[in-house]
């Protein structure tokens, strides 16, 4: 429990934080790998260079000193951390450590205005937050080791098949190496791919939503290539595409990840997806042909033009199973071939009146995933025409960020 006179504290500086904090978090990333290097086989070098990763710490750091004297209000946020953390291998040792650099950066950031009796209480208020999240994750390492074929950090598969989808998405289908049992997971779950990359001095981890139902003798995740393979948002893509194929292997994580479809429940679903954001809803939508077809479902997916747009075969083929089912496709940019297909239904974005006509349905439950722009353009629009907030579920590839 931490003193009257320490919550105060903490929350005095929420202020400061909200000024400086994504300095302080940047700061804190600097010192963090200099110091421990090998930590980079565990952080997304992208999110690092890209800043993603400091700005969703800085977020965290200051919703906790809001919500010091409650921290059950952001359990939620903490679950969704949580399950990335257990995804990527993060240990109850690395917290000391984040401790420590932590209050080195405030210090650092903030100079004279970080007195002592601040740095104490963030040093209390840190021990509580950090077992908080050891606690949590310790249930989540033991619910993934102690499931059906689960185990615990990473674990080898091999390729058995390699699917090429769109002009830039490719599925790699995914077997355990050693044993014959995939475990199962929840439509909208993501596994963490390791790979060494010749020439790479760190392991690179990226999180790939599962795009196959649950269920199988295999796990299916499908990779957009990202721009260019010396680019840091295109480095493991453009190996996966170029350098893994069938028989060749890879370490992974058991699925993780708080983004998921309730198979228990039979209220309408509608999928708005945007780009690569397809994957988690082909998990999703293939777990409701085979366990509730009669469940009503709309799909609407928006990409560029029809040759960058994977699924699309594989999508029109449920019509024979879901008896309730809407597949609509939104171009930015279609070709001739791409007007022509019976479920085209909109050129440019999508937008609220256009949803409108489509989708507005108060019992149905609504979920978003694509690029960030594209999740806060259908969610604004979503609320504009009455949804109910709780009847929303978005998710987006990285460190969560505040829509």
């Amino acid at each position: 429990m931490l003193s009257q006179q320490t919550i105060n504290i903490i929350k005095s500086t929420v202020p400061v934080l909200e000024v400086h904090g994504t300095a302080i978090t940047t700061t804190f990333y600097k010192n963090l790998f200099e110091a421990h290097p090998e930590l980079f086989n565990i952080f997304n070098h992208t999110n690092q260079k890209k800043g993603r990763q400091q700005t969703a710490l800085a977020n965290t750091v200051l919703a906790a000193a809001k919500y010091i004297d409650q921290l059950e209000t952001i359990v939620p946020v903490v679950k969704q951390i949580a399950q990335k953390h257990r995804s990527l291998g993060i240990k109850p040792e690395h917290y000391p450590i984040v401790g420590e650099h932590l209050l080195i950066a405030i210090k650092e950031v903030l100079g004279d205005a970080a007195t002592e009796e601040i740095i104490h209480a963030w040093a209390d208020a840190y021990g509580v937050i950090a077992q908080v999240f050891i606690d949590i994750e310790k249930e989540m390492y033991e619910q993934a080791a102690n499931q059906l074929g689960g185990w615990k950090d990473f674990k080898e598969f091999t390729v058995i098949d390699k699917v090429k989808e769109s002009d830039v998405i490719t599925s790699f289908y995914l077997v355990p190496t050693k044993t014959a049992v995939v475990p199962t997971f929840e439509p909208g779950q993501y596994i963490t791919i390791r790979v060494q990359i010749p020439g790479e001095k760190y392991a690179c981890n990226r999180q790939y939503s599962l795009s196959g139902a649950p269920g199988k003798k295999y796990f299916r995740i499908s990779v957009k290539k990202e721009a260019e393979p010396n680019t840091p948002e295109g480095k493991v893509s453009n190996y996966l595409h170029e350098h893994v194929n069938i028989g060749g292997r890879v370490k992974i994580t058991a699925p993780a990840g708080d983004f998921t479809l309730n198979l228990e429940t039979h209220t309408p679903v509608v999928l708005i997806s945007g780009g690569v954001g397809i994957t988690p809803f082909m998990s999703m939508v293939n777990g409701i042909a085979e366990s509730q077809p009669n469940r009503p479902v709309t799909f609407i997916h928006a990409s560029r033009n029809g040759n960058v747009q994977a699924f699309k075969e594989e999508l029109k083929n449920l019509k024979s199973t879901l008896s309730n089912y809407q597949l609509s496709f939104v171009y930015g940019n279609p070709s001739e071939e791409d007007v022509k297909d019976i479920h085209f239904s909109k050129q440019g974005y999508i937008d609220e009146e256009w949803l409108k006509t489509k989708v507005i349905d108060s019992d149905a439950d609504y979920y978003i995933c694509g690029p960030v722009s594209f999740l806060r353009a259908i969610v604004t629009s979503l609320e504009e025409l009455g949804v109910n907030s709780e009847r929303i579920h978005f998710e987006f590839f990285g460190p969560a960020i505040n829509l």
